[in-house]
């Protein structure tokens, strides 16, 4: 196959949607001789901020002279993106060599077992492991799950660190509808002789995670018990063991980033403690605050600022409300909004309603995305606004400030639209 029918090929997988479990994935690892043993991983799992900390992660690595793998979902720019080679997406044809792996196996499993069709994020995830594990090995490779975590085709691997950044009622339909319920499901990860480094605020989640790590033995390295994050504002000072690094502003902004940025500069920290790594300091932090993340209040354009943001549930649209009266105060905020099926919309475009001057909705190409009307009729804003075409809107918007949010697949779709 080529490179669009391999794309195709995955995509197709997409219909068996979404089947939590990790026997497919130990039945073709098995088959492929566990190219997922090979690798140094470092396991990235939470509600928000995955992102992020794997990109903290793995520029500080990259600037240390680290060769580093990242896996990473969902692509906002190129599917490529998905698994990355020191920040660049692998090729086309590494994709088609990948496909021509992993599809012969998907096949066997299907014919063979009972254990059902392997899903897309299977597949990607296989595709990952062969890449850093056989085709193309890396010092460090970096992997976000996708949903949940002990249940997650990413937890099959035996990681270096562990890293949970969040917790947060996302994908209750599948993975509970308690913080205690999915503090469960992501404690699957922790491992034991793994250090764990985990940034938990609700009390009784963290209480479960505490136990967890007590009764494996593991050692727990806990934000704001081990790890201090003390913010001045644009500033934030670092507080690990007998580290302490001053002054640092990131190009990331917000209190959370601060958090997720002490998760990182913490795991590596743990890491050169350990004999894993040689570090630079200077280098490591020039990393970290000169990272940036698309589609994380990403500013696209000055005059009129254009700000593109994936919060795609309660807390991190919470998280990008507070941002943005922080930083942005004086300035009149309009919001164009979308977001897919199975979210709490309501409880997001409350919080978006505080300030937002204006509030536009809009749908986009996705399988899973909500009508407009559907969204339009949620919106209790006195001035709301249906938007047909919002690549057309965002172009000729010629207001203070345009806040595009709502979903992942959202921005991506809308800079697909831009680029274009």
């Amino acid at each position: 196959m080529n490179y669009l029918e391999s794309l195709y090929w995955i995509h197709e997988r997409y219909k068996f949607g979404i089947k939590p479990g990790i026997k497919r994935m130990e039945w073709m690892l098995d088959r492929l001789d566990h190219p997922e043993r090979n690798i140094n991983g470092i396991h990235v799992v939470g509600t928000n901020g995955k992102g992020s900390t794997v990109s903290y992660l793995k520029n500080a690595l990259i600037e240390n002279n680290y060769s580093v793998g990242t896996f990473t979902s969902p692509y906002i720019e190129t599917f490529n993106e998905r698994i990355s080679l020191n920040g660049l997406p692998i090729t086309n044809d590494e994709i088609v060599e990948l496909v021509s792996i992993v599809k012969p196996v998907s096949e066997m499993l299907d014919a063979e077992t009972d254990l059902g069709v392997a899903t897309e994020f299977e597949i990607i995830t296989m595709m990952m492991f062969v890449y850093f594990g056989q085709v193309h090995p890396v010092d460090f490779v970096i992997v976000e799950a996708g949903l949940g975590a002990k249940n997650d085709s990413t937890n099959v691997f035996m990681p270096i660190m562990t890293i949970l950044t969040s917790i947060g009622l996302d994908h209750t339909n599948i993975i509970g509808d308690s913080y205690l319920d999915i503090a469960k499901e992501k404690s699957g990860v922790i491992k034991a002789g793994v250090p764990f480094v985990y940034a938990v605020k609700n009390d009784e989640a963290k209480a479960y995670l505490n136990s967890v790590v007590e009764e494996k033995h593991v050692k727990g390295i806990k934000l704001d018990r081990d790890i201090q994050c003390i913010s001045n504002g644009k500033e934030f000072t670092f507080r690990y063991k007998d580290y302490e690094l001053e002054n640092i502003e990131l190009k990331m902004i917000g209190t959370h980033q601060q958090e997720n940025a002490s998760l990182a500069i913490a795991t590596l920290l743990e890491m050169f403690d350990r004999g894993m790594i040689m570090l630079n300091f200077n280098k490591m932090i020039d990393a970290i605050e000169n990272t940036t993340w698309t589609g994380r209040i990403e500013t696209v354009q000055e005059n009129p600022t254009i700000i593109l943001d994936g919060a795609h549930n309660k807390e991190s649209i919470d998280v990008l409300v507070d941002t943005m009266k922080t930083y942005y105060p004086d300035r009149r905020i309009d919001v164009l909004f979308s977001a897919i099926d199975g979210k709490p919309i309501g409880k997001m475009l409350k919080a978006l309603e505080s300030i937002a001057d204006t509030f536009y909705v809009t749908a986009f190409d996705f399988p899973k995305a909500l009508p407009v009307d559907t969204i339009y009729e949620n919106v209790e804003h006195e001035k709301k606004v249906k938007i047909k075409d919002y690549a057309d809107f965002i172009k000729s918007y010629d207001g203070d400030l345009l806040l595009v949010t709502g979903s992942l697949y959202f921005i991506s779709a809308v800079k697909d639209k831009l680029k274009k």
